[in-house]
């Protein structure tokens, strides 16, 4: 195996599988274990780091993480490579003035938010998120960032459940994850 392969595997082995939630029949992929562990954040950070980089250089202006998990990896991924972090959150949490993006859910509605001022227009946006299952969630922060001008750049998760869909969901954007899982 070489070191990528290795690197993932283990992010495969520290990453939590629970059985049954939040409903039956489901196997909920917990990466707070990832985020405990000190070399599963730092190999988290350096897979997603070299998914983010064209020959060396960075490749976007700002990260945009998807609440809540993609906070931290958005966060961790600029203290390391640089740029700015916008916060793309549940409706309610961000203190001014925002855009909001309804989105339909498997079973109801949920939606985002974002800071009027977060992107100039050109601003050239990575999309970070823990986990792409049906794709709703990215979809709707995409709109966000198009709506403000930005260009998506990439979307980035560290963990995929392809069965899911998500990818052909988001078919018109560059799409990028480290670790898959079947099932879901």
């Amino acid at each position: 195996m070489t070191k990528v392969s290795d690197a993932i595997e283990y992010l495969r082995n520290v990453t939590r599988s629970i059985k049954d939630f939040p409903k039956e029949g489901i196997v909920f992929r917990d990466i707070t274990t990832v985020f405990q562990d000190e070399r599963g954040m730092d190999l988290s950070l350096e897979l997603m780091g070299e998914r983010i980089f064209i020959e060396g250089k960075k490749d976007y202006d700002k990260l945009a993480g998807i609440e809540a998990r993609g906070f931290v990896l958005a966060g961790g991924l600029a203290a390391r490579f640089g740029g700015g972090v916008v916060m793309i959150r549940k409706p309610g949490k961000l203190p001014h003035k925002t855009l909001k993006k309804e989105y339909q859910l498997e079973y109801g509605h949920d939606a985002l938010e974002i800071h009027l001022d977060a992107i100039r227009a050109g601003e050239e946006i990575v999309l970070v998120d823990d986990l792409l299952a049906t794709g709703g969630t990215a979809e709707a922060a995409c709109k966000l960032v198009e709506e403000l001008g930005g260009v998506v750049k990439k979307i980035l998760f560290l963990v995929e459940l392809p069965e899911l869909g998500g990818r052909e969901r988001l078919k018109n954007y560059p799409v990028e994850s480290v670790v898959t899982f079947e099932g879901h």
